[in-house]
């Protein structure tokens, strides 16, 4: 019986995908530009093959990516400079980023029947403590336990020790909880892991291109799905 939903944020709750995408760019062309006289094709593929080992093991800091991609070429980065273009990033984000269309809908009927909690990994934070669930507190006030992976010692997803945090404060078993998320590897995985029913979240509103990958968990197009979670998750094991 399942007894808690447990869910991600970012791309899960919210809509932050154009925001990623021009915040990207704007990166992306400042350092281009520091960088003096580079080949754009070039440094794109430097910067995304780096991009990509950071995002492997969770470490979303642009600032980090950056220094890493300035060590590349054998140049100095000014730390002051990359940590305002980190905050303009986030900020970008921040400032772009939209609740789904029927959110909060969803979040009050699951509310009636479920225990509900959020893990959501510390991307963007500027100040420890200050995670991106907090500006928005029409969603907030759904959640009974909320865990911040990656500050106050507490590793990023998809490692184990979130996720157990949040059961073992619910005081549940990993097999009476749903977690809904929409990253391959940090979400599905990483709740199945510790025993979890993961359903994969890929919203009709985002375009992305989703791993092609073989799973018993199920796919969902929207939130409101989740009304029949308990169904989604027994099918899903046929």
């Amino acid at each position: 019986m399942i007894r808690a939903i447990v869910f991600d944020f970012g791309q899960t709750l919210v809509d932050s995908a154009d925001g990623f995408r021009t915040a990207e760019k704007e990166t992306q062309r400042k350092a281009f530009a520091a960088l003096g006289p580079v080949a754009w094709d070039e440094f794109l593929e430097v910067y995304r093959g780096i991009r990509s080992r950071f995002h492997a093991r969770s470490d979303f800091s642009r600032k980090r990516i950056l220094e890493a991609v300035f060590r590349h070429y054998g140049r100095e980065s000014d730390s002051a400079l990359l940590g305002q273009w980190e905050t303009e990033y986030w900020e970008r984000i921040k400032a772009t980023t939209r609740i789904f269309p029927g959110t909060e809908a969803v979040l009050t009927a699951l509310r009636v029947r479920y225990r509900l909690a959020l893990i959501t990994n510390a991307q963007g934070q500027t100040e420890e403590g200050k995670y991106r669930l907090g500006n928005y507190p029409e969603l907030e006030r759904f959640f009974e336990v909320i865990v911040v992976a990656g500050e106050s010692g507490i590793p990023a997803k998809p490692d184990p020790l979130p996720f157990r945090l949040c059961l073992e404060k619910l005081g549940i078993a990993p097999g009476e909880s749903a977690y809904v998320g929409d990253d391959w590897r940090i979400d599905v995985c990483g709740s199945e892991a510790v025993g979890m029913h993961p359903v994969w979240l890929q919203h009709r509103l985002v375009q992305r291109r989703w791993p092609v990958v073989e799973t018993s968990a199920p796919v969902i197009d929207g939130l409101e799905r989740l009304l029949d979670v308990e169904g989604l998750i027994l099918r899903g094991k046929k």
